[in-house]
Formats: C-alpha cells, sequence, structure tokens
C-alpha cells in the first residue's frame, strides 16, 4: 500500500462508517449519498489491497485488517484534531471538543463538574451521552468518547480507570413502611427480615443491580420478590407508592422529595465508587487531558469533600502514563 495515495477524506469516511456499522447511516451523517460513500470504501480497499469490511445480518463489520486500519485512522485523525486545538490555542484561546459518556447515576454529579469546569474553560464545547451501563459500554467499545464515568467500570487491557467519588448505594422503603417505623425508632435491621418483601431492580447489567446481587450471593440471601423497572427514578417513585424496597445510589436520593425513609440495615450503605475511564488504545485529546486535571485539582470545589476519593490528586500521573 503506498499510503500517499490516502486522504483525510477516504480515512474520515471510513472511520463513520465502522463506528457506525452502516453505510446508509455515515452517509447521512457525512452529507454525501451512499453510492459516494460505497465507491470510498472500494477505493480504500483497492489501496490496501485487502478487503476491510465484511456485511452480516445487516450490518457492517470489520475484518482483521479493516480493525487495524480503523485504529491507526482514529489515531491518525485525532493527532490533527490535536494539532487543530494546538493552532487555536497558540491564538490566544483554549478551545477544542470534548465527548463524554457516563451511566445515568451519573447524571447527578457529572454536570455539577462540567458546570464548574466550563467557567474556566468556556471555548471547549462538550457533548454529554447519557446512557445505562450497556449503552454506554457499547459506546465505549466503539470509541466514540474521550472519558467515561462508569460505577462499575468495564473489564480489558485497554481500560484505564480511576477512582474519583463515592457513590454509596442506600436501601430505602416506604415512609409508612414496618421497617421505615422501625428504624426511625432507632432499630437496626438484619437483612433477613426484609428478604420475603418486594424489591424492585433495576435491568440486568445495571451496575446498581450487579453490586446488590454480588452482595446478597456473599450472605447466602436469596429474594423471594423483584420486580424489574428501568430507571432510578420510577424506581424512586414505585418505592413511595408502596410497591416494594429498592437499593439505590445515595444521590438519586437527595435529588427526591418522594416518601420514602433510608433504612438502617446491617452492611448498609454498600460502598461503590464512580470511576473515570478511558481507552489505553485511544490516544487522549487535549481537551480531555484539560478535564482530568481539573477534576483533579477542583472536584473537592465542585462535590462535598466526604463523598471525593482521598487519592484524587494522582489522577494525572495515573492517566498521562505512556501507553503503547
Amino acid at each position: 500500500m503506498d499510503v500517499r495515495h490516502l486522504s483525510f477524506r477516504l480515512l474520515q469516511v471510513y472511520v463513520q462508517v465502522v463506528r457506525l456499522a452502516s453505510v446508509s447511516a455515515a452517509a447521512r451523517l457525512l452529507h454525501l449519498t451512499q453510492p459516494t460513500v460505497s465507491l470510498q470504501l472500494k477505493k480504500l480497499a483497492d489501496e490496501v489491497g485487502q478487503p476491510l469490511l465484511e456485511y452480516r445480518e445487516g450490518k457492517v463489520h470489520t475484518t482483521y485488517i479493516g480493525d487495524a486500519l480503523f485504529q491507526a485512522a482514529s489515531d491518525v485523525l485525532s493527532r490533527f484534531d490535536d494539532f487543530s486545538s494546538l493552532l487555536e490555542e497558540a491564538k490566544g484561546g483554549r478551545s477544542g471538543t470534548l465527548s463524554l459518556g457516563i451511566v445515568t447515576t451519573a447524571k447527578y454529579v457529572m454536570p455539577i463538574i462540567l458546570g464548574a469546569f466550563d467557567k474556566t474553560n468556556p471555548k471547549i464545547e462538550v457533548t454529554l451521552n447519557v446512557g445505562n451501563r450497556a449503552h454506554i459500554l457499547n459506546r465505549f467499545a466503539h470509541q466514540d468518547d474521550d472519558l467515561y464515568l462508569f460505577s462499575q467500570p468495564p473489564s480489558g487491557e485497554q481500560v484505564q480507570a480511576c477512582r474519583i467519588i463515592k457513590n454509596p448505594l442506600q436501601l430505602i422503603a416506604p415512609a409508612d413502611h414496618w421497617a421505615s417505623r422501625y428504624c426511625a425508632e432507632g432499630g437496626e435491621l438484619d437483612f433477613a427480615a426484609l428478604k420475603n418483601e418486594r424489591f424492585l431492580m433495576r435491568e440486568p447489567g445495571s451496575a446498581t443491580r450487579m453490586q446488590f446481587e454480588s452482595w446478597l450471593s456473599s450472605q447466602g440471601v436469596e429474594l423471594s420478590k423483584t420486580m424489574q423497572i428501568e430507571s432510578n427514578e420510577a424506581i424512586r417513585l414505585s418505592v413511595a407508592s408502596g410497591l416494594g424496597l429498592a437499593v439505590l445510589s445515595a444521590y438519586t436520593l437527595g435529588q427526591s422529595s418522594e416518601q420514602f425513609k433510608v433504612l438502617k440495615v446491617k452492611g448498609f450503605p454498600l460502598n461503590s465508587h464512580w470511576y473515570l475511564v478511558a481507552r489505553k488504545d485511544k490516544r487522549l485529546s487535549a481537551s480531555a487531558r484539560r478535564l482530568i486535571q481539573f477534576i483533579a485539582l477542583h472536584l473537592t470545589d465542585c462535590i462535598e469533600a466526604q463523598w471525593v476519593v482521598e487519592d484524587i490528586t494522582q489522577l494525572p500521573s495515573h492517566f498521562f502514563l505512556p501507553t503503547e
């Protein structure tokens, strides 16, 4: 392959097709016709001399060589994005783009951080993508964002993660529930007394549910009745309405006024954290590095100190280590 025959446009088209797993979707995003995108892909494959894409079940998938090209193209385009940002900063202003992927519970804290960050970095355009764990895991797998916030980070050699904020999980019950009255009188419950109650659970794969189920397993407890509800807000309202008990992030409770009570139960709250996550195989942009530095230095100005992990100042060195 003669790299002199490759153009940025060819690489941009290819990267978008891979990320969206669709030629037509990439064409719409790039404001091109589908035949034009297909022609660009054929030209790129001819230059490489190897098949880059294959089609299965109506979706585009990369071949072994195609995946390697995607990694290289993403890195090249990312480096020139950094170069453009450097030019802008040389003109006297801090600017750039930053894409964040966060799980739904983190929507209670990340906007607070970004509000403070924006005051000192007003020219950085931030895109905040919020979804359940499965959705954000998918974005992580496709390298859609610069940084991520998980309450339970993904696994794998490509994962770079660091705890930044405590995220205790509390057990709540309706205000008129017998357990609420018992705890209000100063009592502390054994969880065994609650195992026959109905518990409202997030969807399978939710980090809160995974941690709760892990704790139940460690205690040798099996719940008698559960009900799946795929929203923290809906779970809160359902508990307040007397539908059952639930385990939720303490942050989701602090934003509400529904009629429920936090129970005093042995073993609770469950210890949990939010993790700032990046990919080792994706180069951090200048904007992402600036946010990491801001979090390390100023997180306690945004979030109460009791919620911030003790080793937060180690965050920059942890993330700025050279990667292969």
